[in-house]
């Protein structure tokens, strides 16, 4: 079990993945202003609340929370049905440009952004990108901001899911043991990490047995909402101890801090075998398996009130 201090990594960047797509993983508010009438991309405002009050021009809404699970297991794969309709209302097709937009306002408006990518990645669609900095970048660029509320042709679909990247409790149990072997990262602040801090949702707080501390604000400059773009991929390697043919597998609470690194590791770093464990901590912790870094139930509570 190992810790990684951010500041290790405050030099680290990522070159953008070479991607047979229009953008890449990530697009900027320039770059996606310049191409936007030819391409004609759809872009897709994954923000919870403030869509009808102004978004970006032409951006339909998809709410972030119809890509999460119940409020008892948050990180929880949606009811795939369920988000077929949605995505076939929205007008998505498989091969068509889409450009996923979040507030933009902290670091961790990214892992709103990331965990969707993954989600439709996961689902088949091919032509992913972030707008990176989010809507507040783009209207910091002077870019167009409306309040219509914008509509679609409805598409057809037939979503299937794919686990190529996604991690299951069983096969985060199966690392823990000894069964089967990942590199298991956890992207949570340090107090987390160490137990001094839980998850609502979560049985209990700790980590999981073997993880490595990498903190998902690492791949971010000090108060910044857009991920960093330039690289050592090397370094970053040797800092996770990545070894050939080995699985990596990204966790936080209920997978959206974790969803960010997933993005950084397997979109911009290109990092083989880069899973997310979709339900996290809350999932794991609540199945009653073995942890590490939990207090005894007097830490706990001093935890709890503060101490």
């Amino acid at each position: 079990m190992k810790f990684l201090a951010p500041a290790f990594v405050a030099a680290l960047g990522f070159a953008s993945a070479v991607e047979a797509n229009t953008y890449g993983p990530l697009v900027t508010p320039a770059e996606l202003a310049a191409s936007i009438d030819d391409v004609q991309p759809i872009l897709v405002d994954i923000r919870n609340d403030g869509y009808a009050e102004a978004h970006v021009d032409g951006a339909l809404w998809a709410p972030y929370r119809m890509f999460r699970g119940p409020a008892e297991n948050p990180g929880a794969l949606v009811d795939l049905t369920a988000l077929e309709g949605n995505l076939e209302q929205l007008g998505l097709e498989y091969d068509l440009p889409i450009v996923i937009i979040t507030e933009g306002k902290t670091d961790t408006d990214f892992g709103a952004a990331a965990r969707v990518y993954w989600t439709l990645k996961s689902t088949g669609f091919t032509d992913l990108s972030i707008l990176n900095g989010g809507q507040a970048a783009w209207a910091a660029a002077g870019l167009p901001i409306n309040a219509t509320v914008e509509s679609s042709i409805p598409s057809e679909l037939n979503l299937s899911f794919s686990h190529e990247w996604l991690a299951e409790t069983s096969d985060v149990e199966a690392v823990t043991t000894g069964a089967a072997q990942a590199i298991l990262v956890d992207a949570r602040p340090e107090d987390f990490y160490l137990g001094r801090k839980g998850h609502d949702a979560a049985d209990r707080p700790g980590t999981l047995p073997g993880a490595v501390n990498y903190v998902y604000t690492s791949f971010f400059d000090d108060g910044a909402a857009a991920i960093r773009g330039a690289s050592n991929v090397d370094e970053l390697k040797v800092a996770l101890g990545v070894e050939e043919g080995k699985d990596i597998v990204s966790f936080c609470n209920t997978g959206h801090w974790a969803a960010t690194n997933w993005f950084a590791l397997s979109e911009l770093a290109e990092l083989d075998n880069v899973k997310l464990y979709a339900g996290s901590m809350v999932e794991y912790s609540n199945a009653g398996l073995p942890m590490e870094n939990t207090p005894g139930l007097f830490r706990n509570l001093l935890n709890q009130i503060g101490f």
